[in-house]
């Protein structure tokens, strides 16, 4: 079992929000704040060793609000990679942490993620090769999802807009409630909120 003390986590916020529009969804009002700052509090709220958040270069106004809520900002300089890209940046900054046993990775645009999840992927960690991810009765895994350290060059190494798709295949599962997963990629998802 890990322990929260033991664990990271990484929250990915550099993606380019193509679906959405011309604007950054990461801003974008739900219930009274940024889209970004709702897992920014989640992760917050958690007694973890480090939070790192990988924000794109030249979003300055993203990483001072990640910032203000206790997170270390790291810059993926080449977000257009993909999805990958900021994972390997992200894993890569807690990687170096000799006290660190596990990473939790959360998507900055899943905001209805609860403490109550985070803590329990954690909780269902049982060692350094081990792999805990989300899922409802009809989703495949997915994020928020937590990687014992033996995964993280597994992690550093991959490519693309996938993820850790193919890791999470293979991982244990939390069964999320209701919303938790949903993710906001459109302006009509704000709405259905």
């Amino acid at each position: 079992m890990a322990a929260l003390s033991r664990t990271a986590a990484v929250v990915l916020a550099a993606g380019l929000s193509r679906r959405y529009g011309p604007a950054s969804k990461l801003y974008a009002e739900l219930d009274g704040k940024p889209l970004a700052l709702h897992i920014a509090q989640t992760v917050g709220a958690l007694p973890l060793a480090r939070r790192f958040a990988v924000c794109r270069f030249g979003d300055e106004e993203l990483a001072r609000m990640f910032e203000r809520e206790g997170f270390t900002v790291v810059i993926n300089p080449d977000s257009a990679r993909g999805l990958s890209s900021s994972l390997a940046v992200g894993v890569e900054a807690v990687e170096t942490l000799p006290d660190i046993d596990a990473v939790l990775v959360c998507l900055a645009d899943m905001p209805n993620v609860s403490r109550r999840l985070l803590q329990a992927l954690v909780g269902e960690l049982e060692g350094p090769a081990d792999i805990v991810g989300s899922a409802t009765r009809s989703s495949p895994p997915t994020p928020p999802a937590v990687f014992g350290r033996s995964h993280f060059e597994d992690l550093m190494a991959l490519e693309g807009d996938k993820g850790a798709r193919e890791l999470l295949a293979n991982a244990r599962l939390v069964r999320a409630m209701g919303a938790e997963l949903d993710d906001f990629d459109t302006p009509a998802d704000f709405v259905r909120s």
